[in-house]
């Protein structure tokens, strides 16, 4: 696998769920921390990223947890957050009916 390859995925995935896919940036740096992926998209693609509760934002971390440890890196991700752009209203814990069961991943430590 390539050092790369974190950042590839990353970007395949967002292209795949974004509806502006040709707006979809990832910067890799490395410094003694590990990888860290910064992702630029389209301001009105945030909710897409983040997801409900940052449900989507949250599985795509622990994604890039899993192909960092493939390749002996941590990888972290920084989600630019541009003026203007748009996550869709915010609802209420009460109003939310499905609610997943993270536990399993919450303490993954790579």
């Amino acid at each position: 696998m390539g050092e790369n390859k974190d950042r590839e995925f990353l970007e395949f995935l967002v292209k795949s769920i974004v509806a502006h896919p040709n707006d979809v940036v990832v910067d890799r740096t490395v410094d003694e921390r590990g990888v860290l992926l910064t992702l630029k998209i389209n301001p009105e693609d945030m909710g897409y990223v983040i997801g409900r509760r940052g449900q989507t934002a949250q599985a795509i971390r622990t994604l890039l947890k899993i192909v960092g440890a493939k390749n002996n890196a941590r990888v972290n991700l920084k989600i630019y957050e541009p003026e203007g752009s748009q996550r869709g209203p915010r609802r209420s814990e009460a109003t939310d009916t499905a609610d997943i069961d993270t536990s399993s991943v919450d303490d993954l430590k790579i």
